[in-house]
């Protein structure tokens, strides 16, 4: 995957080989990164209770995550892992492939201001429809996409978007499983690419894929919308 093969630079250190996305740097590193991640995760005063939630893996979470918090209704995105058949996975796991889960997020939202049917066409709008087990330069059933439904509501929602989609002439590459359990991503995943605006991979991957989904749903943009 490209995030393995990027050389970074960020803020407070020397330039960096980044062996694997998060892993190859040193454990100093970690504890900075979850210094300032709990400070933007956990300390936000939201009733996340309230929210319904929703859960979606296209790829990088990073990604995902920036893509569906720039989502007008959606109050909170966190990254972790779905889909697979082992407990409590961990990155360096997932990554290897053999768990079965992919790179996932959590995705809060305010139904009165974004329906489900909404974020089902950020989720196909915001990536490659077609690519299989993976997206852009990241390769791997890890990085697989995955529609997950909680009823036969949203499932309806989800079989009819792709119904529309294969009629468009697509082949939709998407999964669509029930959601069973979603695992909490390591805190230096969360809020990255806010966290790291000039790191190797955010900047050639994720900001580009995040503007070419924002310039085709302006309207569902909380940026215009005084959010």
């Amino acid at each position: 995957m490209l995030r393995n093969l990027l050389i970074v630079l960020l803020p407070s250190l020397l330039i960096i080989s980044v062996t694997s996305a998060c892993e190859g740097r040193g454990a100093s590193d970690k504890e900075n990164i979850n210094e300032q991640n709990i400070t933007l995760k956990k300390d936000k005063p939201k009733d996340l209770k309230k929210l319904n939630k929703a859960y979606f893996a296209s790829g990088c979470f990073w990604c995902v995550e920036a893509i569906f918090e720039s989502v007008i209704g959606v109050e909170e995105v966190y990254n972790g892992y779905s889909g697979g058949h082992t407990k409590n996975p961990t990155y360096e796991l997932s990554n290897t492939g053999t768990t079965g889960h992919a790179e996932a997020v959590e995705v809060y939202y305010d139904s009165t201001i974004i329906s489900f049917n909404q974020l089902v066409d950020v989720y196909f709008g915001s990536q490659n429809i077609e690519q299989v087990n993976g997206q852009g330069p990241d390769h791997g059933s890890q990085y697989r996409s995955i529609v997950f439904y909680q009823n036969m509501a949203e499932k309806e929602i989800i079989d009819k978007k792709i119904l529309q989609l294969e009629k468009e002439g697509y082949t939709v590459a998407a999964e669509v499983i029930p959601f069973d359990v979603f695992w909490m991503g390591e805190d230096y995943h969360q809020d990255y690419e806010k966290l790291h605006p000039n790191q190797g991979y955010i900047q050639t991957v994720s900001i580009p894929r995040l503007k070419k989904f924002q310039s085709k749903y302006p309207d569902l943009l909380k940026s215009n919308k005084g959010h």
